[in-house]
């Protein structure tokens, strides 16, 4: 491992999951994430300015050039602000990998972003519901009802219970703050470019796979804690969550979001996708999940529940895998 071994690792990873749940994302010092994004948006305005993508190979080969540079600059700049910090003191050094890992993973993030949604429609203020649903979502949100802004909540928290949560963790585990940061990096670059549309058909090519090369292990690692943490759960079921993932992940547009909607919707019996509206363009989402139930507003607050769920059986796994050590 890098820097520290499993055991510091361990104990670095659950003061991480600690720090997020309390603090989430501070506004200040400046996110590491933002600056990540800060970076994207000044290289793509130096290769890629025009409104579309013209030239398939010189596009694929600018896009593959702004990726390796993120992922590595992201790297390298946490590498060396670590190495430093352990040149100074070694607990300073824990505190630095420490805090940066607690800034790749977004638990109480996603937990509020949830909330503002939830509540407004608890108290029927739908157009704020609408608005706020469109902060955490690509597609239309101006005309959607109680149900479908439901769905495109529960949807986002359990995609990014992968995104979020499990993946820069177990990077974190196998390369400490660095490769967490490599990884929020590729998920930041995702996130930005990684779209297939006319203008990051081409350039977002390299962005988007190596995402999904990076998501494929956490992904499936994501599907069985959801399961897990359906089975004690209330109202949930952990047999209908493995069943859904084999019934219906694989037929999500990705390889790997398909696994925690799928888990998501058939721990809590709704059925997830359908029809979304991105700039006036119909697209139909593979239904997964069986809709046992119409969904309602409470779906949003056991989806949290289970991201959270998921937080903690991670965070008690590795304090239980320590102490056992100790015996």
């Amino acid at each position: 491992m890098l820097f520290y071994s499993w055991r510091e690792t361990a104990i670095m990873l659950v003061a991480a999951i600690i720090i997020d749940w309390l603090i989430g994302d501070p506004r200040w010092p400046t996110h590491p994430v933002i600056r990540i994004g800060q970076w994207i948006r000044w290289v793509e305005l130096k290769l890629h300015p025009e409104a579309v993508s013209r030239d398939s190979s010189r596009e694929r080969l600018r896009g593959v050039l702004l990726t390796v540079s993120t992922l590595t600059i992201s790297f390298a700049a946490i590498w060396l602000l670590l190495w430093v910090a352990r040149q100074i003191h070694p607990w300073l050094g824990y505190a630095v990998n420490t805090w940066f890992i607690s800034t790749t993973i977004a638990i109480k993030g996603l937990k509020d972003a949830a909330m503002k949604v939830y509540v407004p429609l608890m108290d029927g203020r739908m157009d704020e519901a609408r608005t706020y649903t469109g902060y955490i979502v690509g597609r239309n949100t101006s005309e959607l009802d109680e149900s479908e802004l439901t769905r495109a909540t529960v949807e986002t928290v359990a995609e990014n219970t992968v995104d979020a949560v499990v993946s820069p963790l177990v990077y974190a585990f196998l390369g400490a703050a660095p490769l967490a940061m490599l990884y929020r990096a590729a998920n930041t670059l995702d996130s930005m470019v990684g779209y297939k549309n006319d203008k990051y058909m081409f350039f977002g090519w390299a962005s988007a796979r190596w995402d999904d090369v990076m998501n494929w292990v956490p992904a499936r690692l994501t599907g069985i804690l959801l399961v897990l943490v359906a089975a004690v759960n209330r109202g949930c079921s952990a047999m209908r969550s493995a069943q859904a993932i084999r019934r219906f992940a694989r037929l999500h547009p990705s390889p790997n979001s398909g696994i925690p909607e799928s888990a998501v919707a058939g721990a809590l019996g709704i059925e997830l996708g359908g029809v979304n509206v991105y700039h006036g363009r119909i697209s139909e989402r593979a239904r997964m999940g069986w809709p046992l139930r119409e969904r309602c507003n409470d779906d949003i607050l056991n989806t949290v529940r289970l991201l959270y769920g998921v937080s903690i059986l991670i965070a008690g796994g590795l304090l239980c895998a320590y102490c056992w050590t100790l015996l």
